[in-house]
């Protein structure tokens, strides 16, 4: 029973690890986000699924392993809170990230609205007050 135990202890280490490595991308992302690095971001997403992976196939072996453990050592127990509190940090790093990311999105297209004239954009007057409506600002470029 000790080298089972012993097995999923090193499962959970494992999968301490890949989180704490997924953190850590998820911080870089957030700076990719920031920075607007788009090549950057592809990099980061294709690391992020990769720890994703192999997180998601440690969960399975260790499922598998939990489920014919009789005897649960405080071990054990620690570090399944250990990766659940690191898990919940993940997941609100990723939403974080994914808030980021879409208010970087809005913001990119508030201004390709203004530089095209859509008719809906939103400019601002000499005064600083918001005038909607037609831009002239493409309209009056000469190249």
């Amino acid at each position: 029973m000790a080298d089972h135990n012993s097995l999923i202890c090193s499962k959970l280490v494992m999968q301490l690890n890949c989180l704490t490595s997924l953190a850590d991308i998820l911080d870089d992302e957030l700076t990719a986000i920031a920075s607007r690095r788009g090549e950057g971001l592809k990099d980061i997403a294709k690391q992020k699924l990769a720890f994703l992976g192999q997180i998601q196939t440690l969960d399975k072996e260790l499922k598998t392993l939990l489920a014919t453990n009789e005897l649960e050592s405080t071990e054990v127990a620690d570090l399944i809170a250990d990766v659940r509190k690191l898990l919940e940090s993940c997941k609100k790093k990723n939403d974080v990230n994914a808030h980021a990311a879409h208010h970087a999105q809005l913001t990119v297209k508030q201004l390709k609205d203004i530089l095209i004239g859509v008719p809906t954009s939103t400019t601002y007057d000499q005064g600083g007050s918001v005038v909607h409506g037609n831009s002239k600002i493409v309209h009056n470029l000469k190249a």
